[in-house]
């Protein structure tokens, strides 16, 4: 991954943003071709959870190299990690949040074809808009608050009739899909901007961070295979179902995961959206080809109008890689001048 100092410059940002369009279009792809090809379906919260378990030996792997040696390893976990349960206790929330989320998107996917789900998801950037007036401090543009409102006129337009796939037989519930997508996109704006809060606020290494927040996700994903599938998981086995197109999907989520970090780090968490138009014309192409997708006009008319609502939010307009002084205007001032 990436071992850079606070100073990275425009082409690693790129390089980051062009990692996590590929990666996230190629998940979502192949988590709905495991949800809806596979013979014996495999239990999604395992995934889930060994996803957390793949993210933090990587997490520590990049801390060893981060600190140059395991004696200053070791002691860098027993200061930050070990020895610090309130700083434990506050990643716990993102943790849960993010756990939810990544069962959510699972259940979505189900239900929903993959373009589908890529486009009705950009949903996450008005509710991490609202997070960040409300919890970093910042202000939104008019032109950002048009484009918030245009996004959500594009998604209403693509689930006004949805796209259907030819070539999936399984049973699908769409409202229960779209259900799942409004309880992910809530997840993501909230704990991508407490994240946020959380890194730009000290000077602890990103990767201790990450390892904090991993260690809870381990305890919250195996609480949610127990309540969820815990009898099926006792009689069946934990890996249930794995093939290779499943080992390729937890190595997506997990990849994925941490290059999420690493934007949210050096650039700003709603820049992720700047890969999502590009991630959502691969889903697109993909799902067409692979599941028979066919495109209707309402379709094709409501993410034209999602990505150029993502490209509108994100024209540069301040520096907001660092989080503002609270004195400056409070929440309901902000959101009163729109």
């Amino acid at each position: 991954l990436c071992f850079l100092s606070e100073n990275v410059s425009l082409l690693f940002k790129l390089y980051c943003l062009t990692v996590m369009t590929l990666v996230a279009a190629t998940y979502t792809v192949a988590l709905r071709y495991t949800r809806t090809v596979e013979a014996e379906l495999y239990f999604s919260t395992t995934a889930v959870c060994i996803t957390e378990v793949i993210k933090l030996f990587l997490s520590v792997g990049i801390l060893a190299k981060e600190t140059g040696s395991l004696t200053r390893l070791i002691t860098s976990l027993k200061e930050n990690v070990f020895g610090s349960p309130t700083e434990l206790l506050k990643l716990s929330v993102p943790s849960l949040v993010y756990a939810l989320q990544n069962n959510m998107a699972f259940v979505a996917l189900s239900n929903l074809d993959a373009a589908v789900y890529q486009v009705t998801y950009q949903l996450k950037i008005p509710c991490t808009a609202l997070c960040t007036v409300l919890m970093l401090n910042r202000t939104l543009s008019k032109l950002q608050w048009f484009s918030v409102f245009m996004l959500c006129g594009g998604v209403t337009l693509v689930q006004w009739k949805p796209a259907q796939a030819t070539k999936v037989q399984v049973e699908q519930n769409p409202w229960l899909g779209f259900g799942a997508i409004a309880v992910a996109v809530l997840c993501s704006g909230f704990a991508g901007v407490y994240f946020e809060k959380v890194l730009k606020s000290s000077d602890t290494s990103l990767w201790v961070r990450n390892i904090q927040m991993y260690l809870s996700g381990i305890v919250m994903t195996l609480f949610g295979v127990y309540m969820s599938d815990g009898a099926q998981v006792l009689e069946k086995g934990f890996f249930y179902g794995y093939t290779y197109y499943v080992w390729f999907v937890i190595f997506l989520a997990s990849v994925g995961g941490l290059y999420t970090s690493v934007v949210v780090k050096y650039t700003d968490n709603i820049m992720k959206g700047f890969s999502a138009a590009a991630a959502i014309v691969l889903s697109t192409v993909a799902s067409v080809i692979l599941f028979g997708l066919q495109i209707t006009v309402t379709f094709s008319l409501g993410a034209l109008l999602v990505c150029i609502s993502i490209y509108l939010y994100g024209l540069p307009r301040q520096d907001t890689t660092k989080i503002q002084p609270s004195e400056t205007k409070s929440s309901k001032e902000r959101l009163a001048t729109v």
